[in-house]
């Protein structure tokens, strides 16, 4: 219920508001979609490890200076960022929510709850929360000054309505739709690999009814008379009792019957290379190598993860919300969302040692992040930053070179 009074408060009273004209005549109300791949086991887990990664990042927020500067200023939205956006979740939580949701409808909406100060003549923002929701229907509007609304509709029946500018909207494969991520009708475009998870789920079907009867039918007892279905039964009955009776090992079986061994070598189910493919081009819809997915993967392995399906996650995020959190004269004095890795500890030992020596040797790490990267506790003083003297200014070196010229010019005269 107090979830609901904040959204009443910062939801927008635009009573009188009309649906937006898209360019394609289509009416803009979406309905959110996606839950039909998500059965899979395999879909789980991409989305998973995808989400997963995504928790692990660090948004904050800095600013950059007209020197050049990033500096990261003291304020509530740091505050938020730091500990929890919301009462209700961690920071990881509202990264692996929002990165769930995002991957489950191609859209993601995230609610900033704030204050506005206009004390100074311009307005500045003062962040309370930031809501990840899951609407189930999602209306876009104009108010007769023809600002763009955008009402969301929730399976309790609420409904609230929101300046569209204020709401943080991240959009996933945002492509033919004019508003919304996903397909032309602002939902999921999934038919290709429904196809390639029918085709997965008929195998998988076929393999375990495949693997009970094999698991079941051990031999074939071949009944050497002629007999009716009655005297068939009774004589497999004869023989599954001689086999509950067998305490031996040794099956006694006269001339009516012949038992005949079934070769479990002969039994091929599928080739391991046809699932493969196919298990192959699901986790490529995603994104996700099956080293990344069973966490057996090299430093390389995860770049390559990270560069194709993680960094372009992380620059929508940052420009996203940068866009909706900052006035325009907050973007133009530098300020900006930025969310960094916190930390390297995915690279194995000897990756580590190398970055070390390359960063640690151009000052670019303190002592304390040195240790947090080889997973050792801070220690007083170590804030202090080591730079290698094998390194010199760029200006030095031209003012350095220029004085040696000038000195053996100097010698020369002399000598002559």
């Amino acid at each position: 219920m107090a979830l609901l009074d904040i959204f009443k408060r910062a939801a927008a009273a635009k009573r009188e508001a009309r649906h937006l004209r898209m360019m394609n005549g289509m009416l803009p109300v979406f309905s959110q979609f996606g839950q039909n791949i998500y059965a899979s086991d395999i879909v789980q887990e991409c989305i998973d490890v995808i989400a997963s990664e995504i928790s692990k990042l660090l948004p904050r927020h800095i600013r950059t200076t007209s020197s050049g500067l990033q500096e990261t200023p003291r304020g509530n939205i740091n505050r938020l960022f730091r500990f929890a956006p919301n009462p209700l979740m961690t920071v990881s939580e509202f990264l692996e929510k929002m990165t769930w949701l995002l991957m489950m409808n191609y859209n993601a909406f995230v609610i900033p709850i704030f204050d506005s100060d206009y004390s100074s003549g311009v307005e500045r923002r003062i962040y309370r929360a930031f809501y990840p929701i899951n609407p189930s229907r999602v209306e876009f509007l104009q108010d007769p000054a023809e600002e763009l609304l955008i009402r969301f509709y929730f399976e309790s029946g609420a409904n609230f309505t929101f300046r569209y500018a204020d709401v943080i909207h991240i959009r996933k494969k945002y492509s033919v739709n004019e508003l919304m991520g996903g397909g032309a009708s602002g939902q999921p475009d999934n038919s290709a690999l429904l196809k390639k998870l029918q085709i997965n789920h008929s195998i998988m079907q076929g393999l375990d009814r495949a693997v009970k009867i094999n698991a079941a039918i051990q031999a074939i007892v071949k009944i050497n008379t002629l007999t009716d279905e009655a005297g068939q039964r009774a004589e497999r009955e004869r023989f599954e009792r001689l086999i509950a009776s067998g305490e031996s090992g040794i099956l006694p079986v006269d001339l009516r019957g012949e038992y005949v061994p079934i070769d479990k070598s002969a039994v091929r189910f599928i080739d391991k290379d046809t699932l493969a493919f196919l298990e192959s081009s699901i986790l490529n819809w995603f994104g996700v190598s099956l080293p990344i997915l069973t966490g057996d993967y090299t430093d390389e392995q995860y770049q390559a993860f990270y560069e194709k399906t993680l960094e372009p996650l992380v620059i929508r995020f940052g420009q996203t919300f940068s866009k909706t959190i900052f006035t325009d004269r907050e973007l133009d004095v530098g300020n900006e969302i930025v969310f960094y890795q916190r930390d390297m500890n995915y690279l194995s030992t000897n990756a580590k040692l190398l970055l070390l020596k390359t960063a640690g040797e151009q000052g670019l790490l303190s002592d304390n992040q040195k240790l947090a990267l080889l997973g050792y506790p801070p220690v007083e003083g170590g804030d202090r930053r080591t730079q290698s003297l094998n390194y010199i200014d760029v200006n030095l070196v031209n003012r350095y070179q220029l004085q040696e010229k000038s000195k053996k010019a100097v010698k020369e005269e002399d000598e002559e």
